[in-house]
């Protein structure tokens, strides 16, 4: 989520970004995972953008915190493209929410992605 929130601000959102700024050095493994979800929601931004904002109830994509804004892009593009399961990638967008953004963020960010999910469901 803080390479995807790093992007929002003109970063490159690379891995090197953990090393510097948290003091994080993934393994091979977590780093191919991390990698893969920062370029993919990077590629998908503009379909993660509209799936988001067609569910937004009088509010726009811009006056979203750039914290939200990046734990809802990083989940939606876990559910639509990440093969991660809907109820778990909306459990960890939550807490997210709750460890960096506000607790007004959650029920807000729970209820989004709710909505994507039931669509995403309808379509299949």
């Amino acid at each position: 989520m803080q390479l995807v929130f790093e992007q929002l601000f003109g970063g490159e959102g690379e891995t090197q970004t953990l090393v510097d700024l948290v003091d994080y050095a993934p393994g091979e493994s977590d780093r191919a995972y991390i990698e893969g979800v920062v370029s993919g929601v990077h590629e998908h931004a503009e379909e993660i953008d509209e799936e988001i904002a067609a569910c937004l109830k009088g509010w726009r994509l811009e006056r979203l915190s750039r914290v939200d804004l990046a734990v809802l892009r990083l989940s939606v593009y876990e559910m639509k493209y990440g093969g991660i399961p809907v109820a778990v990638s909306i459990n960890e967008a939550v807490e997210l929410a709750r460890k960096y953004s506000s607790e007004q963020s959650c029920p807000f960010i729970n209820g989004v992605l709710g909505t994507i999910s039931r669509k995403m469901a309808a379509r299949a």
